[in-house]
């Protein structure tokens, strides 16, 4: 995603990792923070070592540095403004490595840059599913009148209830995330050049087990910057 902005015009990026997920079924969760006096325009996840196969990135959103949100444990939830940090999560599906670890990037506007007039509105859908094996869900978020241009997205598939209590994994240990991208409103991915984006669609996916109470999340951030 490409934002013009006369005021943003020069963006940073902080990392943050966290070693593990190492056991099988488990999360490893890690947070990136923007500094402060800047605004979180997007963010991503990585997972490595490649070698392992079992290893993937399963959730990435945006979140804020503080107890009500458990310290990035908890998503933002619809409607809230100007959160501060990026959460990954990555999913061990079987295979164990003490070498894991997880990534978690923050996109942040640059510094020297006055955005006390710049609004990040955050828009989430969540959806039940997928359940059965090998099947597939999507979520779409999209930002509403007023909120400004789409900058980015997030996604997640997982145990559920995201914004209001910390992460847990989804139903089966082969469930991952096909896709994460800007989108129509009915979630079908934008061509290239696209400049009318205002959606954000999670495609998820189940493995070759059931996968009970899983959910599939979709973040939208939109930005106003003020002028």
């Amino acid at each position: 995603m490409c934002f013009s902005s006369t005021l943003v015009a020069h963006t940073q990026v902080v990392m943050n990792k966290l070693a593990g997920p190492t056991s099988s079924g488990t999360v490893g969760l890690v947070t990136a923070t923007c500094p402060a006096n800047t605004r979180l325009l997007g963010g991503g996840a990585r997972i490595t070592p490649a070698s392992v196969g079992s290893l993937k990135p399963i959730a990435g959103f945006p979140t804020v540095n503080d107890s009500a949100h458990g310290f990035g444990q908890k998503a933002a939830a619809h409607g809230e403004t100007n959160p501060d940090s990026w959460s990954a999560v990555g999913w061990n599906g079987g295979g164990g490595n003490s070498n894991n670890t997880t990534y978690a990037y923050a996109i942040c506007s640059g510094t020297g840059i006055d955005v006390s007039g710049v609004t990040v509105t955050v828009r989430h859908t969540s959806v039940s599913g997928p359940t059965a094996a090998t099947t597939g869900q999507r979520a779409t978020a999209g930002c509403g009148e007023g909120d400004g241009t789409l900058v980015s997205g997030g996604a997640a598939i997982s145990g559920g209830s995201l914004t209001t209590t910390g992460f847990t994994g989804p139903g089966s240990v082969g469930d991952h995330l096909n896709g994460s991208y800007p989108s129509t409103s009915g979630g079908s991915p934008l061509g290239d050049r696209t400049t009318t984006a205002a959606y954000w669609t999670a495609d998820a996916h189940t493995g070759a087990g059931s996968s009970p109470n899983t959910y599939t999340d979709a973040w939208a951030l939109c930005a106003d910057d003020g002028i």
